[in-house]
C-alpha cells in the first residue's frame, strides 16, 4: 500500500460512518461569529443544547465596530449592528459558548484569536463558519467553512456529511526575494493556476520557501486557499509550529505536550504519498503581486501591464477581461504603476497579524499618506503588541488611523465601507464587485505594498521606496 497524505491520515482517523460516497467526519472544533444566529435558532427549535459546549467557540469579528469601542455595545450607533452584537452575546451566554466578545480582552477575528489561544492544533477537524476558515490548515489540520445549518449540525452533534475532496500538493521552493512576501505567493499560485485550480481538492502546500516560513505567514498562505477553490489549505507541522504553540493557553501542557508533539510528528505526508495531481511554484519567480481585475487570478506584477481583451485565449475569456476593465475602469496596456487609488487598507483575517503591520509599519515611516489609509490589528492582544512596540505611533505620525480590532473593511458589515466608486489597496482576500462598498474597486496586495500605496497616492513597487 502507498503512503497516506497529511489529508489522508487526518481525514482517516475522524470517520464515523460511509453512505453512498458520502463520509459522516467528526468535528473537533468549530468557530462561530455574529453571523451565525441561525445556527444558534436551529437548536433552540428543537429545544437540544450542544453536544460538546466546550469545543464551540464564538467571536465578535465581522460586525465589529473599528472606529471606537467606547460606551460599549449601547454605543454602537447603527441599530442592525448592535443588535448582532448583543444577539450574539445571548446566544453563546445561553448555553456555555466560549466568547471572544465586545468587551474580552482577547476579542479579534476568528481566524487571527484561534492561534494566540492554541485552539487551532495540528491533527484535528476545524470548520468554522466563514470561508476562510482554511486559515487553520497552517498547523496541520482540515479546516474548512460550513454555512449557517452545517455549523448547527455540528454544534447539535459533533460531526458533518462530506465528500472526500482528493489531496493536491503544490511546492513552493526556493527563498523568497527582497519586497516579496506571503500575500504574494498565494497570488502568484491563483495567478499561474487559476482560480479553479483547487476544486474539488485538499491543498496541501510543501517545499523549501514553505519550510522556511514563519507561522504567521503560513496562515496567510492557507486563508487564501479558498480563492483558488479549494475545500482546504494544509501545512505539514513541524518545530516552528511546536514553536509557535508551545505555552498557550488551549495548548497540552506537561506530559500530555510531550505526547501531542509525539503524535503530530507523525502528521507529516509519508514520503511515498499520492497526491491527485502536483504543482510547483518558484517563488524566484516572484516580483511583488497586485490585483488588477475582480476575481484574484486577475494578478499582474506591480511591473506588468493592464491586458488587451483581444489577447485573451477564447471568447469567454475575452468578455471576462472586459468586464474586468469596465468595472475596474482601467485601459489595456497601462501599466499598474499608473494607477491612481484613494483608499488603503491593511488588516483582515488574511494579514493583520504582528508581522503584517510590522512589514507595513516599515515602508509607512518612509512618508506621509496621500490618502485615506486605516490598519486595523486582527485581535486586542496584537494591538496591545503593536503599541508596546510602537507602531501605532509609526503609523499615526505618518497619517494613517489606527483602529480596534476587527473584520472591518474586508467584510464592508460593520460599518466600514467605500464611498462609491473608490479605489482601494487591501491586505484582504477578496477583490469581487462590491465586496468592500457599492461600486468599489480593490487591488489586493501585501502589507508593504498597501503601505506603498498609502504614502505614494498609487500602485507602487515596494522595492523601490529608499
Amino acid at each position: 500500500m502507498p503512503g497516506k497524505t497529511l489529508f489522508d491520515k487526518i481525514w482517516d482517523s475522524h470517520v464515523v460512518a460511509e453512505e453512498e460516497g458520502e463520509t459522516l467526519v467528526y468535528v473537533d472544533r468549530l468557530l462561530v461569529h455574529e453571523g451565525s444566529r441561525h445556527s444558534f435558532t436551529m437548536l433552540r427549535n428543537i429545544e437540544m443544547p450542544p453536544y460538546r459546549a466546550e469545543q464551540v467557540f464564538g467571536f465578535a469579528d465581522h460586525y465589529m465596530p473599528t472606529e471606537t469601542t467606547e460606551g460599549g455595545i449601547p454605543g454602537v450607533r447603527d441599530n442592525k449592528i448592535r443588535g448582532m452584537l448583543e444577539l450574539m452575546e445571548k446566544n453563546t451566554s445561553e448555553v456555555g459558548v466560549r466568547y471572544f466578545g465586545f468587551h474580552d480582552p482577547d476579542q479579534g477575528i476568528l481566524h487571527v484569536v484561534p492561534p494566540e489561544q492554541g485552539i487551532s492544533q495540528p491533527g484535528i477537524f476545524l470548520c468554522g463558519a466563514d470561508s476562510h476558515t482554511s486559515t487553520h490548515g497552517a498547523f496541520g489540520s482540515i479546516s474548512f467553512g460550513v454555512g449557517a445549518s452545517e455549523a448547527g449540525h455540528i454544534m447539535a452533534t459533533q460531526c458533518l456529511w462530506q465528500q472526500r475532496p482528493s489531496p493536491l500538493r503544490i511546492n513552493i521552493d526556493g527563498t523568497l526575494p527582497f519586497g516579496v512576501h506571503a500575500k504574494d505567493i498565494i497570488l502568484g499560485v491563483i495567478a499561474k493556476f487559476g482560480v479553479g485550480i483547487g476544486v474539488g481538492k485538499a491543498i496541501e502546500f510543501a517545499g523549501s520557501c514553505i519550510e522556511r516560513m514563519s507561522m504567521e505567514q503560513r496562515m496567510t498562505v492557507c486563508n487564501m486557499t479558498i480563492e483558488a477553490a479549494g475545500r482546504m489549505g494544509m501545512i505539514a507541522p513541524d518545530e516552528t509550529t511546536y514553536e509557535y504553540m508551545e505555552g498557550r493557553p488551549y495548548v497540552p501542557r506537561g506530559k500530555l505536550w510531550k505526547d501531542a508533539v509525539e503524535y503530530w510528528s507523525s502528521l507529516p505526508s509519508d514520503e511515498d504519498a499520492v497526491f491527485a495531481n502536483e504543482k510547483t511554484l518558484e517563488v524566484e519567480e516572484l516580483d511583488p503581486m497586485v490585483t488588477w481585475g475582480t476575481n484574484p487570478e486577475m494578478t499582474l506584477p506591480i511591473t506588468g501591464t493592464i491586458p488587451f481583451p483581444e489577447d485573451a485565449e477564447n471568447e469567454d475569456q475575452r468578455r471576462e477581461i472586459q468586464g474586468a476593465l469596465d468595472y475596474m475602469d482601467l485601459q489595456p496596456g497601462m501599466g499598474m504603476e499608473e494607477i491612481e487609488i484613494e483608499r488603503v487598507f491593511i488588516g483582515s483575517c488574511t494579514n493583520s497579524r504582528i508581522e503584517d503591520i510590522r512589514a507595513a509599519a516599515e515602508v509607512a515611516a518612509k512618508g506621509t499618506a496621500k490618502v485615506e489609509a486605516w490598519v486595523v490589528p486582527g485581535s486586542k492582544s496584537i494591538k496591545r503588541q503593536a503599541e508596546a512596540e510602537g507602531l501605532d505611533q509609526i503609523f499615526t505620525d505618518s497619517g494613517f488611523d489606527w483602529r480596534e480590532p476587527g473584520c472591518s473593511l474586508c467584510t464592508a458589515l460593520n460599518g466600514d465601507l467605500l464611498n462609491d466608486g473608490q479605489r482601494c489597496v487591501s491586505t484582504s482576500n477578496r477583490n469581487f464587485k462590491g465586496r468592500q462598498g457599492p461600486n468599489g474597486k480593490t487591488h489586493l496586495a501585501s502589507p508593504a505594498m498597501a503601505a506603498a500605496a498609502a504614502i505614494t497616492g498609487k500602485l507602487t513597487d515596494v522595492r523601490t521606496l529608499e
